[in-house]
């Protein structure tokens, strides 16, 4: 079975990145894509996040159309910072021996990975699958790889001539998934957060618009998170049963 990692803040999750999970399944024939919220995301610690728990329970609602989608708690309350390489290997552990795993990223998150926790080991941990603009070539995606693992001059500028196809690399594979990119992010959806549900639910999937109206989120004038009163309590709720099933396993 192929399975594809899509890990992020998901502050919010929006269309476009059900497009690209949509748009990767059908290229890579995927089974499940496990959509995973980072709790603490390593390059993002300073920014201001909505709650694990809102972010969580805004990707359950956006992938509920989709026996594929599986929202993951993977990275929910591990303690510190969420990084890649833990994520994955503990992905790893619960798949089968025939099952072939795929880390589903954006160009814009590629281009930093040599900066990330061991960049080399994780990407020796499974396939990658970069989306990209079309602006962009196999090149690109090679120059950001770490150096150990960097291919040299002649083959990158061989790679500048390619839109499309796959990078080898001893351990490992770098696929480029073009044509699937949507003009929407996170930031303009949370400077969006005053509109009505229904004009929102052009960015985010109807559900999560109703969502983000009905918990009164990313209200603030600066666009970042804002928790209403009604929802503290549910919050501790979720927090102390995930805190339960962790005991249990």
């Amino acid at each position: 079975m192929k399975i594809a990692f899509f890990g992020g803040t998901f502050d919010p999750v929006h269309r476009g990145h059900l497009e690209v999970a949509r748009a990767a399944a059908k290229r890579f024939d995927l089974s499940l894509v496990y959509f995973s919220p980072a709790d603490i995301p390593p390059h993002k610690q300073k920014r201001k996040l909505a709650s694990f728990e809102h972010r969580f329970a805004m990707v359950a609602l956006a992938t509920a159309g989709d026996k594929r989608f599986i929202p993951s708690l993977l990275d929910a309350y591990t303690g510190g910072p969420n990084y890649s390489l833990e994520t994955v290997r503990r992905l790893k552990n619960t798949l089968g021996k025939s099952d072939r795993l795929y880390f589903l990223i954006g160009m814009d998150a590629f281009e930093e990975i040599g900066t990330w926790y061991k960049p080399v080991e994780l990407l020796h941990e499974c396939e990658f699958i970069v989306v990209s603009r079309p602006s962009y070539s196999l090149d690109d995606a090679a120059r950001a790889l770490p150096k150990a693992l960097r291919p040299p001059e002649p083959v990158l500028k061989k790679l500048s001539k390619q839109q499309v196809g796959t990078i080898e690399l001893p351990g490992t594979a770098i696929h480029r998934l073009d044509d699937v990119w949507e003009s929407v992010s996170s930031t303009q959806i949370r400077a969006a957060a005053r509109k009505p549900a229904k004009q929102l639910s052009r960015l985010v999937p109807a559900p999560v618009a109703e969502y983000i109206e009905k918990q009164h989120l990313y209200l603030d004038a600066g666009g970042k998170w804002k928790a209403g009163r009604a929802a503290q309590g549910k919050m501790l709720s979720f927090e102390r049963s995930i805190s339960r099933s962790r005991k249990n396993e």
